[in-house]
């Protein structure tokens, strides 16, 4: 049973929490699965929260650990196949649809860390930059300026291909 103060932190940190979970895994299913274990173990061992941050911050920590805990998991199970191509569509749409994601999301992974973070807080999770400085720890203006480079990097790297 949660108690007052834990529903308290659910009530204010759950779409903090929630998005970021979305950015990190990219499924509804999944930020819900990660979103509800985090809170969980926040909730049932509380005396974790050491105070170095904001309780959202804590929380979206969490999730990081057990979303990179799952990937790992995962990485040991065998692959499973590829989708077939949709067959309404043509294969040739298909393959420069394919081809220009592959080279988005190569010249995205190959972004420096905190740039390609802040970038899918801001694309993907659809936070604020108040909320994405808040998650680091920083300001608001510090998660602009990271975003804005992040965007001309991206750009840079798709203009070299």
């Amino acid at each position: 049973m949660i108690d007052e103060r834990g529903e308290k932190l659910y009530e204010a940190c759950y779409m903090r929490v929630f998005s970021y979970a979305m950015t990190l895994s990219g499924s509804r299913a999944q930020a819900e699965e990660l979103t509800q274990e985090a809170f969980f173990r926040a909730i049932s061992k509380r005396s974790g929260f050491r105070g170095d941050s904001d309780e959202a911050t804590w929380l979206c920590a969490i999730v990081k650990n057990l979303f990179l805990d799952e990937k790992r998991r995962e990485s040991r199970r065998a692959p499973m196949p590829e989708e077939l191509p949709d067959p309404a569509r043509g294969v040739e749409q298909t393959a420069v649809e394919r081809d220009a994601s592959f080279r988005i999301h190569k010249a995205l992974h190959a972004l420096e860390e905190p740039y390609r973070e802040v970038f899918e807080l801001r694309i993907f999770g659809e936070l604020s930059f108040q909320d994405i400085g808040s998650i680091f720890g920083r300001t608001e203006n510090w998660a602009r300026v990271t975003y804005h480079r992040a965007k001309l990097k991206l750009q840079e790297r798709m203009s070299e291909k």
